[in-house]
């Protein structure tokens, strides 16, 4: 493997399982049989598999469109920021460009909380703000009500760009409000693996990311993830294989440790990760932002993972990072890791088949509305069965503000130091679209916790039945109900519950 592929690995007792399982993916030949598109490297039947392999591409064909990219991106200087309206797929990618590069101001408005809503509008000079309304089937129901705000807002099409697939409703909305441009995706590649697709590439354009760049990173690492023999030379399937192997013997908490300067990367593999493996009963738990503690506050469920730093406990693996140009290439790593991960874990990697239960039971809330669920459950009690092997889910379905954020984080610390238990934590709605597939579809080891407010002020969300406030309510609801319906452990509370029992 190329000096700056080769990671640094402490696995410990971990190394023979690895290396069986590397063995097993060299056997059948698991590495050339992706790249032929080969479904049955997954799943006897084609389904969601033969037309979701479009990323294997993408380094090169997109290539083909950065000048148009970059062309599109000078017609928007005279805009002040980027308000980008998407979910999961749409938003965590170039969410993390932001993060990593910086340049002009890049919002992601991926909340229904009606005060993040009103914050964003307020934030910045609408006139001067181009809005990227972006969602893979165009029918998003967040994404569709962002939208019906804004554009009652400033009533100006050539504001706005659409991210869609072919024949969506959003790419006929574009047409009939005249937006300034709508840039069809290819179809054949699901919403976690579109960061090199215009899903990432345009918002990436737009605030300064050198495309080409990118890309040419992506292209160098599909390159060297295409070397079947053999196959630790491999670094996308080295990894998937160690995720493999670490999920089979109990080490299924795979917890990321990123230098701040790409923290941003670590949110973006936890929708890749949790949406991707876990279905089925099984699953890798992605644990992103969690501080490292002690070793006394760890169980014997994890693996680390981090971006050339070598200080987490073992097992641990050091991926070399060569900054933040690099990054292009990280994205391809952690798909084809995945996609490897998958055949390992006797799953299927590109549906989600489970997200839609939390929408259904949202939308015969709203439908049907009734007295929202007490948020007074005895979480001291709750929280008292926690068992070696759980992880605990903190749902706060509340502004994602700083100060928010650095409560729950405080939060979160105390009941993992606590309880020596993995700790995720994620706003909603967001997480819906990211870890929501592994909290109903993946091992019943998650233990959750519903955090929520009633929201001061409410907004319209012109054309439709119900405001934010209300859609923000029935998707805690629904979830609410989607995770009883599977018999998972879950309590529903108010954020100064949530310290108080910490």
């Amino acid at each position: 493997m190329n000096q700056q592929l080769q990671p640094g690995a402490r696995l410990g007792p971990l190394t023979e399982t690895l290396d069986q399982r590397l063995a097993a993916l060299e056997r059948d030949d698991v590495v050339r049989r992706i790249w032929a598109r080969d479904h049955t490297v997954w799943k006897p039947q084609p389904t969601e598999i033969s037309d979701r392999l479009g990323w294997l591409d993408l380094p090169v064909t997109m290539a083909a469109h950065t000048a148009e990219l970059k062309e599109f991106a000078a017609t928007c200087a005279g805009f002040e920021r980027v308000v980008l309206l998407g979910m999961g797929g749409s938003s965590l990618a170039p969410e993390v460009l932001s993060l990593t590069f910086g340049g002009k101001p890049l919002v992601v408005l991926d909340t229904t909380h009606p005060a993040a809503v009103a914050a964003v509008a307020a934030a910045g000079d609408l006139r001067r703000t181009i809005f990227i309304v972006a969602s893979k089937s165009g029918t998003t129901v967040e994404t569709l009500s962002h939208f019906a705000y804004f554009y009652d807002q400033v009533g100006d099409g050539d504001q706005f760009v659409a991210i869609t697939d072919p024949g969506t409703p959003l790419k006929a909305l574009a047409a009939e409000k005249r937006f300034r441009r709508v840039f069809v995706n290819p179809a054949d590649l699901g919403g976690r693996y579109s960061a090199l697709s215009y899903f990432g590439l345009v918002p990436a354009a737009l605030i300064g990311v050198d495309v080409d760049a990118l890309l040419a990173a992506a292209a160098a690492m599909a390159r060297a993830c295409a070397v079947a023999d053999p196959i630790a030379e491999n670094p996308g399937a080295w990894l998937g294989a160690l995720l493999g192997a670490a999920a089979s013997v109990g080490r299924d908490k795979l917890t990321l440790q990123f230098p701040a300067a790409t923290a941003g990367l670590g949110a973006w593999i936890e929708q890749l990760i949790a949406e991707s493996t876990g279905k089925e009963g099984t699953g890798i738990v992605p644990v992103d932002g969690e501080p490292l503690g002690a070793a006394a506050v760890y169980g014997d469920d994890r693996l680390f993972v981090s971006l050339g730093d070598g200080t987490a406990p073992v097992p641990a693996v050091d991926l070399p990072f060569a900054g933040r140009d690099a990054l292009g290439g990280e994205f391809f790593r952690w798909e084809f890791a995945t996609a490897v991960a998958g055949h390992l874990l006797s799953i299927h990697p590109f549906d989600q088949p489970n997200v839609e239960e939390a929408k259904d039971a949202t939308r015969r809330l709203l439908d049907a509305p009734s007295p929202p669920a007490a948020a007074n459950d005895d979480l001291g009690a709750f929280l008292g069965a926690l068992r070696p092997g759980d992880y605990l889910a903190i749902q706060a379905y509340l502004p994602r503000t700083a100060a928010n954020s650095a409560r729950l984080e405080a939060a979160r610390l105390r009941l993992r130091d606590r309880f020596r238990v993995a700790t995720t934590l994620g706003f909603g709605p967001r997480f819906l679209h990211s870890t929501g597939q592994l909290h109903k579809g993946g091992p019943a080891s998650g233990v959750f916790v519903q955090v929520v407010d009633a929201p001061a002020t409410d907004l319209a969300i012109p054309g439709s039945p119900f405001s934010f406030g209300k859609l923000l309510a029935g998707q805690a609801a629904g979830d609410l109900e989607a995770l009883r319906a599977r018999g998972r452990r879950v309590a529903r509370v108010g954020l100064a519950d949530l310290e108080a029992a910490s």
